[in-house]
């Protein structure tokens, strides 16, 4: 299972979400705070602060995960498009310090103006 920190919201022992997937490498959970509807996280079952300090191994079985739970959303949620991101360090938003790869449904409408998607995260840095 891998190591584990008994304070870490995403670690197995404290996990309180059933999760949508699970191996022994990955698991993914409903975001508790979603952006929108089906809004999903994929997180490593070692507890790892960082993506780059995850291994190679983890790292694919993330993103084998993530396609995993896309297909499970559109089927549920029926999105009309996607928004994948990973927050690292204090400085890139991370607030949890526990690897997670957020799975965002995006839905016609759901935003003014989304062209630029993640480059919103700055204001005035979305258009170009």
């Amino acid at each position: 299972m891998g190591t584990v920190n008994k304070a870490c919201p995403f670690c197995f022992p404290e996990r309180k979400s059933p999760p949508i997937l699970e191996t022994k490498t990955v698991y993914s959970i409903y975001d508790k705070y979603p952006v929108n509807p089906g809004h999903s996280l994929i997180i490593p079952v070692r507890h790892c602060p960082g993506y780059f300090e995850l291994t190679k191994e983890e790292q694919d079985a993330c993103w084998s995960m993530l396609n995993e739970v896309k297909r499970i959303i559109e089927k549920r949620y029926n999105p009309d498009g996607f928004n994948v991101g990973i927050n690292i360090g204090q400085a890139g938003g991370q607030t949890i310090s526990h690897v997670h790869i957020h799975l965002i449904p995006r839905y016609t409408g759901d935003h003014n103006e989304p062209e630029g998607g993640v480059r919103g995260v700055i204001p005035g840095k979305q258009k170009y």
